[in-house]
């Protein structure tokens, strides 16, 4: 596939998988910095439903200064691969680092991670935003994450509690963003509107989506291990917009080195301090 044809994709679809993206030497420096965020827990370090045997890990709100993070942003295709995503058919799109979230599913039957829009939970919005989704363990289709292609052009829904007992249970009490459909239960209708797609996992594919675009995280069964990083970039046409307040421990998007960041609706995400531009590289102001 082109790379006019892989950017067309990505607009209309929200969602690419990248066959063998990385090498075994850039996996090797993404699961350096995955372990480095395992041993320097931080307050985001939370285990989704605790009350389960099995460990469902989540750990975020690091900083691309981190020294264990530069192998994996400078020496990497990672960020290139969201600048050609983000450009044009002549030049790629100036990249900016949003941030990380760490995942780690193990220790028996894990279940699946509720369907959701990470925009949902984002004070920001736009077309050059992405997800990237990088496994360092093999997986089959039914373990791996699932996404709806050409959801982040539809509709935005309220966001996930992560409630053990509904996974549609709102995150905003007071919202114009209508409840989450139970897309898993409703899979299973001949009648689904839903049009899911997974893929098999080998370390080094890469997995890209929309922020925006519907997606939720398979099962893991017992003996099986699931660490996965998610790395998330954004372009030029990112900006501030308007969410309600949220409930939960994890709110904290707008927030930074321990202090709270002031912005203005509509202004461009890339003028924040919080947000390293790690393509093109340049040197630290």
């Amino acid at each position: 596939m082109s790379l006019s044809e892989l950017q067309q994709l990505y607009r209309e679809d929200g969602v690419v998988f990248l066959p063998g993206a990385l090498t075994s030497e850039d996996l090797a420096k993404v699961e350096h910095a995955y372990d480095w965020m395992l041993a320097n827990p931080n307050e985001t370090h939370v285990k989704f439903y605790p009350k389960e045997d099995a460990t469902f890990l989540q750990a975020t709100g690091y900083s691309a200064d981190v020294p264990a993070f530069a192998p994996m942003l400078k020496e990497t295709p990672i960020p290139r691969i969201c600048a050609e995503l983000f450009g044009n058919a002549e030049r790629p799109g100036p990249v900016w680092y949003l941030g990380e979230q760490l995942f780690l599913k193990e220790g028996g039957a894990a279940r699946r991670t509720p369907w959701h829009q990470d925009s949902s939970y984002l004070a920001f919005n736009g077309d050059k935003i992405a997800v990237m989704w990088i496994s360092l363990d093999p997986l089959p289709p039914e373990a791996c994450l699932e996404v709806i292609p050409g959801s982040h052009k539809g509709i935005t829904w309220n966001g996930s509690m992560f409630h053990p007992d509904d996974d549609t249970i709102p995150l905003y009490a007071k919202a114009d963003l209508p409840r989450l459909p139970d897309i898993q239960v409703e899979r299973s209708n001949p009648d689904s509107p839903w049009d899911i797609r997974s893929w098999p996992v080998t370390p080094g594919d890469v997995l890209i989506f929309h922020t925006a675009c519907l997606h939720g995280g398979g099962a893991t069964m017992p003996g099986q291990r699931r660490r996965t990083l998610t790395l998330r970039f954004f372009g030029d046409d990112v900006a501030w917009i308007e969410r309600p307040q949220r409930n939960d421990r994890l709110s904290g998007q707008n927030k930074g080195k321990g202090r709270t960041v002031q912005h203005t609706i509509g202004e461009p995400l890339s003028k924040s301090p919080l947000f390293r531009q790690v393509y093109p590289l340049i040197s630290k102001g």
